[in-house]
């Protein structure tokens, strides 16, 4: 069980990557996204008027550290020999995997999907934005090994992990 509680938290450490990557790096892509809205003449407090921003603030710190937390639980409790640690990971892996795969189709639809949301938009300046050369400003204030390297490894380590503590579990 303790090869399962090592997986677990690393998986729980990929996650935290994402509020500690935006806390360091996400002063630097706001910026880059405002210089952006400037470039296309709209005005550059749109974003923060709309509550959207690139920080680790709001759902961007709550959900990896929620979901670390749960990864953390049964981890924690298969290290301390509670025998309810594999009934909760039964029950936590899965939707572990489950929301990084939403988080993966987020990440490969950013565009479309943001465009569709800035459509739907009450607010006229948000719906003049060229999507795509917003979203690029932001990955470029990002450093370089962010993306695509930091969050491919962060799949691959969610993917894989919880992968393999499934099968230490069915196979014990």
């Amino acid at each position: 069980m303790n090869a399962v509680a090592a997986l677990q938290l690393l998986i729980a450490a990929a996650f935290l990557s994402i509020p500690l990557v935006r806390a360091r790096y996400g002063g630097r892509a706001q910026a880059a996204v405002e210089a952006e809205l400037g470039r296309q003449g709209v005005r550059t407090t749109v974003m923060a008027e709309n509550g959207m921003r690139l920080d680790a603030g709001g759902h961007e710190t709550w959900a990896p550290v929620g979901i670390a937390t749960a990864l953390a639980v049964p981890a924690v409790l298969a290290l301390t020999g509670n025998a309810s640690a594999g009934t909760v990971t039964w029950i936590v892996q899965p939707l572990v995997l489950l929301v990084n795969c939403v988080i993966l189709y987020s990440n490969l639809t950013a565009v479309p999907s943001v465009t569709a949301a800035f459509a739907r938009s009450e607010d006229a300046e948000l719906r003049r934005i060229d999507v795509r050369s917003m979203l690029r400003a932001a990955e470029r204030g990002f450093p370089r090994w962010v993306m695509p390297y930091l969050q491919n490894l962060r799949h691959a380590v969610v993917f894989t992990g919880s992968a393999a503590v499934l099968v230490l579990l069915a196979t014990r």
